[in-house]
């Protein structure tokens, strides 16, 4: 074995996506692109695979052609660690926006500032600050 990577697969929303976490979260950066070809599944041009590094993890992107009955869940999340409360605000306003929180920033008892949220593409969200 070599490595073990998440892998986030989207429907059409790939790219937007990608985007999105690699603007939101520092030290974040594209690593490669694939595109859909001429005769393959999926819209030629469109993303088909990418891999981004999200705050030093590298991930998987992944633009489905087909339609799942299925989509993310909550009970596998990426977990950010804050150095601040300003970026802790930051991402959360920012992954929040057209989501919705699963527990809204608030001091827990386990941290001083915790926010848990699906962002409008369902991807699970838990901000830390640390």
């Amino acid at each position: 074995m070599k490595k073990v990577t998440p892998f986030l697969m989207f429907e059409g929303k790939a790219e937007d996506a990608m985007s999105l976490y690699c603007e939101t979260i520092p030290d974040s950066s594209v690593l490669d692109v694939t595109r859909y070809g001429p005769g393959e599944d999926g819209p030629e041009g469109t993303l088909k695979l990418a891999r981004v590094s999200i705050g030093g993890l590298d991930v998987m992107v992944f633009n489905s052609p087909v339609h799942h009955a299925f989509t993310f869940t909550p009970s596998v999340s990426l977990y950010v660690d804050c150095s601040s409360e300003e970026e802790l605000n930051r991402v959360v306003e920012t992954m929040a926006k057209d989501g919705a929180f699963l527990m809204p920033p608030d001091n827990y008892g386990f941290s001083r500032r915790f926010a848990w949220l699906n962002d409008r593409f369902g991807v699970s969200w838990q901000v830390n600050l640390s």
